[in-house]
């Protein structure tokens, strides 16, 4: 009995414990997640009391909406290059801090300090080295390259690119870098004793081991990027035109500006679902890989 009574306050402590946190997540997101749905088979304009039901007319209507297909096409090209770049640069960076190349930490702070920026302030930061800062340079150096790649539609991927790796790229690194000074040493003498060079040992050793770390990194940055909004608005405004519209910056402006509240929480849904759909199918397939290595 007396057992049976302490297992009991020690689940009651657990539950105060979590409940707090339960309660926000729940708060913040499940119920608004299920009212979103909820709305999404609504006309409603998220002003008037009326909500009229249309059924589905939201989902086929997202099917045939132009400007769904162009946010969706930017936010998918952004995404992909950005999850290529950021997982090359961070691992290359971390490799190298890895090594026993001097001043280390110096060089570990420099690449982390920009991911304690804002989004919003990347964003004006690097508008403003496009058009005033890197322009300057060709008076300087009598060169005629251009800067201004936030300002054309066919650059303007280009740009916010860098603008997002510079920020990002010693966020991921961290990671990458902890699980390299993870990786038992006696593997690496054991192939150095076998003959392996460097490459070998990074091919057959490095990488495999570093399969926990893919899996986080991959699938953190692409749901990352399929988010994107914040950055965008502060440096281009979805501009050129709609060129670097996302789908969260077009749900926004649909939702809010457009007052089709019922229509923007159908694009709310269809994102929670590619976002799920996406996350389960990199972690299930990363897992494999894991487990294979």
């Amino acid at each position: 009995m007396q057992k049976n009574s302490l297992e009991r306050k020690e689940t009651l402590q657990h539950m105060t414990l979590i409940l707090p946190g339960m309660l926000i997540f729940t708060i913040g997101l499940i119920i608004p997640l299920f009212l979103a749905f909820r709305y999404s088979f609504t006309n409603w304009d998220g002003m008037t009391i009326d909500k009229p039901f249309i059924g589905i007319q939201n989902y086929i209507k997202l099917f045939s909406d132009v400007y769904v297909k162009d946010a969706w096409l930017f936010t998918i090209k952004f995404t992909l290059w950005n999850t290529i770049l950021q997982n090359i640069f961070a691992l290359l960076f971390a490799v190298a801090l890895d090594s026993s190349i001097k001043g280390k930490k110096i060089y570990r702070t420099i690449l982390f300090l920009p991911c304690l920026i804002s989004a919003l302030v990347t964003g004006f930061l690097w508008l403003k080295m496009f058009s005033n800062v890197l322009p300057a340079l060709n008076d300087l150096l009598g060169t005629n390259i251009n800067f201004l790649l936030l300002g054309n539609k066919d650059t303007v991927l280009s740009g916010l690119l860098i603008a997002n790796n510079w920020q990002w790229v010693g966020y991921w690194m961290l990671i990458y870098l902890a699980a390299l000074q993870s990786i038992p040493s006696d593997l690496y003498e054991a192939a150095k004793v076998d003959g392996a060079s460097k490459i070998r040992q990074f091919i057959h050793i490095t990488i495999p081991m570093l399969a926990p770390a893919f899996t986080i990194c991959i699938v953190g940055i692409t749901t990352g990027s399929l988010k994107v909004y914040d950055l965008l608005v502060s440096a281009t405004g979805g501009g050129p035109g709609r060129a670097s519209t996302s789908i969260i910056q077009l749900i926004y402006t649909t939702a809010i500006s457009g007052r089709q509240y019922g229509y923007g929480c159908a694009l709310s849904i269809s994102l929670v679902a590619i976002l799920l759909i996406v996350a389960l199918i990199q972690v299930k397939v990363l897992r494999k890989k894991e487990v294979q290595a």
